[in-house]
């Protein structure tokens, strides 16, 4: 026999509130007291509640997509790639078509009326088309969150991009780097401001400068090359380069061999001098040609793992974290999360031989 379905009014009924406070507690809308919204959500799980997506579209003349905004950057880079597919394959299991969005975006009024909903990747607070975008009148989330003012509830993933920053630097100090460097990303978005942030804090914590070097956010090869060149003109003595944007890794590699600097070999200075705990004084002389240099990129992919040699680099899983945005989004258009939900995504770091440590880690 088929067990009954669940429905709104037995949720209303067992949490003791009207049919319409608890519609507006699951949703995340109304005046309803945070105990009582919680008493609600929490009833809705123990029966196993599932709104009806079918009535829930016609309520809402559901469009039966959903709409994705990525960097303008976004379709040269294997990262945003890989997260778009996730997006779009998580959406479909709800039944929802994926639209992807012109990078200049559109007026608000336009997006609410073809898309139940928003992924908004990456949101600069520079980007003219993201305040639209975000009171555009839908349910909207967040890759990573957004810095600028604020325009309504909004629900986000969130990675902790200080945390894999430090995770690199721990481990390039581990392997004897002294004097490390970082090709920080351009612009406001979180995960630049926070790597940025990032490099400050953690060298004032161990007392070792980080010399930055700021790069465009979707540096090419090219650029991330020319500014290696320039950092290692400038300041001989780095011997460990991290490297932000997705895809620039190669480039570091080209401009440490144009300058006879042998990558995931730390020189017997480097290893002889640093500390018990691998981080020495900032002070120290300058690199020669042939001098160890350990290189790490911020960003997993196709370019670090397939550069010679292959590239150390924290893998963010940017399909699964697609997958996660586009379910947040699934999970508030059918009112089994708030709008305001935020969700934090895993990253693990990949160790290979740039870095002289063959093998991973989580």
């Amino acid at each position: 026999m088929t067990p009954r379905t669940v429905t709104l009014l037995d949720v209303a009924r067992a949490a003791g509130v009207s049919k319409s406070t608890a519609s507006d507690a699951l949703q995340g809308s109304g005046r309803v007291a945070e105990a009582t919204r919680d008493r609600v959500r929490a009833v809705a799980e123990e029966l196993g509640y599932r709104p009806n997506s079918a009535a829930r579209r016609l309520r809402r003349a559901s469009t039966g997509a959903v709409g994705l905004h990525l960097p303008a950057t976004a379709t040269r880079l294997d990262y945003y790639m890989n997260l778009a597919f996730g997006a779009v394959e998580r959406a479909q299991e709800d039944g929802l078509d994926m639209v992807l969005l012109a990078p200049s975006g559109a007026a608000g009024g336009r997006i609410a009326s073809r898309v139940d909903g928003l992924l908004v990747i990456d949101p600069e607070p520079g980007d003219s088309a993201v305040p639209g975008l975000l009171d555009a009148g839908v349910p909207v989330v967040t890759g990573e969150r957004y810095l600028g003012p604020a325009t309504g509830p909004s629900g986000a993933v969130v990675c902790d991009n200080a945390a894999s920053l430090t995770a690199l630097l721990d481990h390039v100090t581990e392997r004897g780097a002294r004097r490390p460097a970082l090709l920080a990303p351009s612009g406001s978005s979180a995960w630049a401001t926070a790597l940025r942030a990032t490099a400050g804090s953690w060298g004032r914590a161990h007392g070792v400068a980080v010399t930055v070097r700021t790069v465009p956010f979707a540096a090419t090869p090219a650029e991330a090359e020319a500014a290696t060149r320039d950092l290692l003109a400038a300041d001989p003595a780095v011997d460990a380069v991290i490297c932000a944007p997705d895809g620039s890794a190669p480039g570091v590699l080209r401009a440490a061999a144009a300058l006879g600097r042998k990558v995931g070999a730390s020189s017997a200075s480097v290893a002889s001098s640093a500390s018990s705990t691998g981080v020495a004084s900032s002070a120290s002389v300058a690199s020669p040609a042939g001098a160890g240099l350990l290189v790490a990129s911020c960003v997993d992919g196709t370019a670090t793992r397939g550069a010679e040699p292959p590239v150390t680099a924290v893998d963010l899983h940017p399909a699964a974290y697609g997958r996660a945005c586009a379910e947040l989004l699934c999970d508030i258009l059918a009112d089994r999360a708030a709008p305001d939900t935020v969700r934090r995504h895993s990253w693990s770091l990949e160790t290979r031989a740039s870095t002289d440590s063959p093998g991973s880690t989580g």
